[in-house]
């Protein structure tokens, strides 16, 4: 049963000329005084949810984004910073980009956040999509299996940092520590200070292919899944259960996983999609050519594949596949237990603000969200 809430923001700024006849994605470009905006919009948007009761809010790492879509280069310098503008509300890594990262100074970062917020950050690390992002950082992201192997060593050293008192690694990509003398003695191994005072580190990934699957269930880590339709969403959700069991992991469908989608609150469907329609035709703008199209055709096709559709998709769509619910809050209340009831061990539900909604819009929905569809849900 769904008992607690979250919400996505990957970090735009107030866009203008949103929808498909708006300005083209790659056109935009706006001055650091705008792209900078995102961190007042956050707190706005963080001390709302405080007060609203939400257990989490969630950002993205990205980089070199002139065009105003994603702007939080740092997602533990910034959840560090908004545990210090609220009281209770969690603050999400969605996802620090491993490959980008040095492991160490990753685990030292998030270890210093983990004992001043008391718990208050959540660790969740990703491989990245961007090359733009990921190769200036000097890491594969063309070379998909290069990509894969230095994101599964640099786990394992993650993982080192948090859970060994001192430790040694040696692989393909990372030597710690290297074989050097120290104040009269050789250099043999390491120990990461801090290191967290929550143990083990809840750490968080996007689910991506059965490999990715198979994975997170082998570490331990648990599983977001956002903005799929009904169909790949369930395709979804069982293959990482059965993961978890060949991996001696026993959960119930649903568990360990937060479902994300998108919601817009009016006092009907049909106001609910002519008033969000330019919002999200303006994310799938930016996001369709990643291949972030996440819906399934009649004949169970993933879209984008051989056969299925490869184009931007209408928000109708979305409500028929479930991954955008919209209407009077006891609709939306409907859709998303026709969701949670498929699946007895999902806990945890997340909106996704449709990147082209301002701020003050999205800041009315949260509210009206908590007051009329919260309730409805057991959330503790």
């Amino acid at each position: 049963m769904i008992k607690r809430f979250h919400a996505l923001y990957v970090g735009q700024i107030d866009l203008d000329n949103v929808g498909l006849n708006g300005t083209p994605a790659n056109e935009r470009r706006y001055p650091n005084e705008r792209l900078t905006e995102v961190f007042e919009t956050s707190r706005q948007v963080a001390k709302v949810m405080d007060e609203c009761g939400y257990y989490a809010f969630w950002a993205a790492e990205h980089h070199f984004q002139h065009e105003g879509y994603e702007c939080i280069p740092n997602l533990i310098q910034w959840g560090l910073w908004l545990a210090t503008q609220t009281k209770q509300l969690k603050f999400g890594c969605g996802f620090n980009i491993l490959p980008m990262w040095h492991p160490i100074r990753l685990a030292e970062d998030y270890a210093m956040a983990d004992i001043v917020t008391d718990g208050r950050v959540i660790m969740g690390v990703g491989r990245g999509y961007h090359t733009r992002e990921v190769e200036t950082f000097a890491a594969p992201l063309l070379d998909t299996e290069a990509n894969r192997e230095i994101f599964e060593e640099g786990v394992d050293l993650l993982l080192k940092c948090f859970n060994e008192e001192s430790f040694r690694h040696k692989g393909k990509y990372f030597e710690c520590p290297p074989r050097v003398p120290y104040r009269g003695y050789d250099l043999d191994e390491i120990t990461c200070v801090p290191r967290p005072k929550h143990l083990p580190v809840e750490i968080v990934m996007p689910i991506a292919s059965g490999r990715t699957i198979d994975f997170m269930a082998e570490k331990g880590f648990k599983a977001m899944v956002t903005l799929n339709g009904e169909k790949i969403l369930d395709d979804v959700v069982r293959a990482f259960h059965d993961s978890c069991h060949r991996h001696n992991r026993p959960t119930q469908l649903g568990q360990d996983m937060i479902w994300g989608a998108g919601i817009y609150l009016a006092d009907s469907q049909e106001e609910a999609i002519r008033k969000l329609e330019p919002a999200h035709d303006e994310r799938y703008k930016w996001f369709a050519p990643f291949g972030f199209v996440r819906y399934a055709d009649e004949q169970g096709r993933t879209w984008g594949t051989p056969g299925a559709p490869a184009t931007i998709p209408t928000l109708r769509e979305g409500v028929k596949q479930k991954a955008w619910f919209c209407g009077r809050p006891d609709e939306v209340i409907a859709g998303i237990k026709s969701i949670e009831a498929k699946y007895p061990g999902l806990e945890d539900f997340m909106i996704h603000w449709a990147e082209g909604l301002p701020p003050s819009e999205f800041i009315e929905q949260l509210r009206w969200f908590a007051r009329e569809v919260m309730p409805a849900f057991n959330r503790r």
